[in-house]
Formats: C-alpha cells, sequence, structure tokens
C-alpha cells in the first residue's frame, strides 16, 4: 500500500508539472477539470487497493471463528461500543468463541481478538522489538502522551525502559507510601466532614480521582496542588480527552488527522494541548534541571519535627530521577522526553489507580461479609502501632486477606480493558499465523470473564485467588496489568497505593451501597455512568 500511494504521488507532482509547463493559453476549467480527473484516480486506486487488502485478510484470516457481521464489506463496524451494554455483548462473545475470533472494523482494519491464556501467552512474551504498539489504539494517545514508554516501540523503547526502570525500584517506592498515607488522610478528613454535615452519600471516582492525583503531583513534581480540596480543571481535561479518544476511534473518518482537524468537537483537544495545563510540566521539568545544574542534587527543605529546625535533603520526586538517570553512553533524557514520560506517568498513574480503588470499594461495599473480614485482618494487623501511618514493612502490605480481594476485583473490574499488538511472528495459535497487517488484541476484560478459565467469572468470590486454588492455573489468567517485557512498569507503584488507601479507608468508615443502579462506562478506563455512589458510615478508631 505504501509503494502505491508513493507511486501515485509522483504521478499527481507529474502531472501537475505538466501543467505548469503547458501553454500561458491554457484554460484554467481545463487545469481544474485534469486536477479533478487525476484526485479522481488516485482515490479510486486507493479504494480499489483498500478493499483487495480486505479480501486478502478475510481469507487470511478464515482460520479464526468469526462472528456475524452486518455484510461482507462493513464487518462488525459499530459494533464495539463503550457501554454497559458493549461489556455484555463481550461476555457474550467469549462465551461463544472461548478462545479467540476474527474481527473486522469495515474494510479498514482487521484484528484477532484473543481470550485465553494459551493465546495471549505466546504474543506478550514475545520480544518487544517484535511487539510494538499498534498505532490504531494508541496512535491516539500520540498528541497527547508524546513519545512516551507507552508509545515508543523497538531501540528507542528499550533504552528508556532502562532508564525509567530505577525510578521504581522498592527502594524508591517505600518514599511514596508517606505521600499516600498523607492523601488519604486528606481524603477521609474530608469524608468525615461530609458526613458530620449530612451528606454521607458521595461518588466514589470523583474524590479517589482528586486524591490519586494529588499523590501523583507529590510524586513526580513534590508539588502541592491542594486539589482535593478545590475545584481541578485537570481531572475534567482528563475525562474529556478520555471520551474524545474513545469517540475517536468508533468514527472511522477521524481516524485521518485531516478530517479530524476540522471537526469542531475536537478542537477542544488541541487547545487543551496548547493550553497552560498542559505547560505546566515542560515548565516544572525546565526549572529543575536548572537547579541540578546549579545545585547538583534536589533542593534542600526546613524539617521542623520535634520543635527543632534542621536542614534535610528533599527526597527525590519522579522527575529528579529522569533529569539524573543515564544510560550506559552517558546521555539521559532531553526536557521533551522526560515531559511526555511525566505525562504519561500522571495519566496512567492517577487514572488506572482511581479506577481499582473505587471498584474495589464498590465491590467490598456490595459483599459486607468480605468487608468486615478485611477490616477486622487490618485492625489487627495495625493495633500495636501509634498511628495509622503506613510504611513499605507494614504488615498491611502483606495481608493475605485483603490481596485476594484486590485480586478478585481487578480481575472482575479490571481498570483497562485491551492490550493491543500488530502482527505477532510466533503464532497465537497451534499452525496459524496472522497476517503481517492484522492486529492481536489481548482482551484483559475478556479473559478475565472467560467461563472456560474462571467458573463463574461475574460473582465476586475471593476464594478464587486462594493458593489451593490457584495452583492449577495458567500464569496469563490473570493479567491486570498485562505481562511480558512491555507489561505496566508503575505496577508496583499502583498496588501499594491501592493497598494503602483501601487499608485506611476500611478502618476508618463502613461502605454501603448508594442506592443507584451502576452501570460500567469502559472508557481508557473502566468507570460508572453517572459517578459510582457509595454511602459512607465513619468508624471510631479501635481502642487498644
Amino acid at each position: 500500500m505504501a509503494v502505491i500511494d508513493a507511486v501515485l504521488d509522483r504521478l499527481l507532482d507529474g502531472l501537475l508539472g505538466l501543467g505548469r509547463l503547458l501553454s500561458p493559453l491554457c484554460s484554467l476549467f481545463v487545469l481544474l477539470q485534469l486536477s479533478a480527473l487525476v484526485v479522481l484516480l488516485l482515490l479510486s486506486l486507493r479504494v480499489v487497493c483498500l478493499l483487495w487488502s480486505h479480501a486478502q485478510f478475510t481469507r487470511r484470516l478464515r482460520c479464526f471463528s468469526k462472528p456475524p457481521t452486518q455484510n461482507w464489506l462493513m464487518g462488525h463496524l459499530g459494533e464495539m461500543r463503550s457501554t454497559e451494554e458493549g461489556l455484555q455483548a463481550v461476555d457474550q462473545l467469549v462465551r461463544t468463541y472461548s478462545h479467540s475470533c476474527s474481527w473486522f472494523l469495515g474494510p479498514f482494519y482487521s484484528l484477532v481478538r484473543l481470550f485465553h491464556p494459551d493465546y495471549i501467552k505466546p504474543l506478550l512474551l514475545a520480544p518487544a522489538s517484535i511487539t510494538v504498539k499498534d498505532e490504531l489504539f494508541y496512535g491516539f494517545l500520540r498528541p497527547w502522551l508524546g513519545q512516551s514508554l507507552l508509545l515508543s516501540n523497538g531501540e528507542d523503547w528499550s533504552r528508556r525502559r532502562r532508564l525509567l526502570t530505577p525510578a521504581f525500584h522498592f527502594d524508591i517506592l517505600k518514599n511514596y507510601v508517606k505521600i499516600f498515607n498523607h492523601s488519604s488522610d486528606i481524603m477521609h478528613s474530608k469524608w468525615r466532614r461530609l458526613v458530620a454535615e449530612g451528606e454521607s452519600r458521595q461518588d466514589m471516582f470523583n474524590h479517589i480521582s482528586l486524591m490519586t492525583l494529588d499523590s501523583l503531583l507529590r510524586c513526580t513534581f513534590s508539588y502541592n496542588s491542594n486539589c482535593q480540596e478545590s475545584s481541578s480543571e485537570y481531572i475534567a481535561a482528563i475525562f474529556e480527552l478520555s471520551t474524545l479518544v474513545i469517540e475517536r476511534r468508533g468514527r472511522i473518518l477521524h481516524h485521518w488527522d485531516y478530517w479530524l482537524n476540522i471537526s469542531l468537537k475536537f478542537q477542544g483537544f488541541l487547545k487543551f494541548l496548547l493550553g497552560d495545563t498542559w505547560k505546566f510540566t515542560r515548565t516544572v521539568v525546565q526549572e529543575r534541571r536548572a537547579q541540578l545544574l546549579h545545585r547538583g542534587e534536589p533542593e534542600s527543605h526546613t524539617d521542623t519535627t520535634g520543635g527543632e529546625e534542621k536542614k534535610k535533603k528533599r527526597v527525590a520526586d519522579f522527575i529528579d530521577l529522569l533529569l539524573l538517570s543515564k544510560d550506559e553512553d552517558g546521555h539521559g533524557l532531553t526536557d521533551e522526553e522526560i515531559k511526555a514520560e511525566a505525562d504519561t506517568f500522571m495519566f496512567g498513574g492517577h487514572d488506572t489507580t482511581a479506577s481499582g480503588i473505587s471498584w474495589v470499594l464498590y465491590n467490598l461495599s456490595q459483599h459486607q461479609d468480605y468487608q468486615d473480614r478485611c477490616r477486622a485482618e487490618v485492625n489487627d494487623l495495625l493495633q500495636d502501632r501509634k498511628t495509622d501511618d503506613l510504611d513499605w514493612s507494614a504488615p498491611v502490605c502483606l495481608s493475605v486477606r485483603l490481596s485476594v480481594c484486590l485480586s478478585v476485583c481487578l480481575s472482575v473490574c479490571p481498570s483497562v480493558r485491551p492490550s493491543v499488538r500488530p502482527s505477532v511472528r510466533p503464532s497465537v495459535r497451534p499452525s496459524v499465523r496472522p497476517s503481517v497487517c492484522s492486529i492481536c488484541l489481548v482482551s484483559i476484560y475478556g479473559t478475565h470473564h472467560n467461563p472456560e478459565i474462571w467458573p463463574d467469572p461475574d460473582v465476586y468470590n475471593p476464594m478464587r485467588f486462594d493458593p489451593e486454588n490457584s495452583k492449577d492455573r495458567s500464569s496469563h489468567a490473570f493479567i491486570p496489568f498485562s505481562s511480558g517485557p512491555r507489561n505496566c512498569i508503575g505496577q508496583k507503584f499502583a498496588m501499594a497505593e491501592l493497598r494503602v488507601v483501601v487499608a485506611l479507608t476500611l478502618r476508618r468508615f463502613r461502605l454501603t451501597p448508594g442506592g443507584v443502579e451502576v452501570r460500567r462506562l469502559p472508557q481508557l478506563v473502566l468507570r460508572a455512568e453517572g459517578g459510582l455512589w457509595l454511602t459512607l458510615e465513619t468508624l471510631d478508631a479501635p481502642q487498644d
């Protein structure tokens, strides 16, 4: 296709050059007719190539089961819906095609949807140089997140991964736990105040998104935003951007930048990218680099603990670590590269974690017996501690019952639903190799809801993660953070925050359903239509 496009482009250039050589007496009308004819020819050839490719993909993927389509040309276009009904359709699809199926988005894209560990394991474990990120699902994030670790490929990805890995070492994460405690304390103080004022019914997504944003701003930039006590333009912008990205995926014409740029609805996307909020990261990176050049280390601050003032070195945050990281040749990341990684860390770190925490609390509110057991375990583990503040060594981080309750929620309600790769050379099915240009969609949601792997996959049953019940299960039956060389680099960060926030919340509050039907809203992360409302009841701290 690329070769044909190149030939057609040269043909068009030649014809336009011929037009310039024509006699000045040549009619402008004739030139316009000639131009229109050339454009029509180019479009016709492109359509023919598109239909030919579609026919080839249909033939090559016929070894995979194919769900019923509208017609041969349109395929399954419009059937992937970001609604509760869309998720129910995925459930039905997995029950019918328990391993995989082919999927055609009109004549434009051909996919192989994978729902079984035996099929997804070779794909996720393949070398990162083979399983690059696909532009159909990830490319739409590029104007937003830049050429970050999430979106880069090949040697660029390998270099970034090596440079970023030290930023997620256990010794670094230990310092972040203090921030998780502090941000949780702020949220819980606000909840107590609202309950005292008679407003015990609250939207978990709203509060927890602000709390995780507060944590991320502190961990990433050492920045106290006070966003939990005031409205956040960043949260509103993230939600709008997520909605626009999902809408763009579902509108084939908007996959081409020309049609996107003339769409009035998407002008807000560009406005945000150029707005003051988006300039924040770049400004911080530049200022912090200047500090490091002059001082050689993070800025110190005054610690007045115990009533005595003393100078104490500020703990390095995410930006510091990226600025100080060097590869084997002594080269570091540029300001733009650091900005891209910081923006990705902010997006992935606050939105996905907020989704996970919210759905954990929702499921525990629906199952009071498990909530009580987890609370009793947390209280028992913390009974000899002088404060509720948790550190990395706190036994709650190793709590068995709490851990399995978190895992089953990430299984039933995974924050991120698909992981997408282009065609992989190692086959995803015995004796079968997808077309070179087809896309492999690893359905995390579909795998977690596959009844062939998980009996009663929709049921919140922590016993499925009991060690005795898990010993014969495939290592890729549970992949909330993906797997293999391109797994989520921040999964330990996310799980540490999730454990701390859930443990402290259960210790201080009882959660019950909010009396509103919950309809899942699958966007870039799993949300709930109209919010996820729960009722809060303040609990007194257990007495020793």
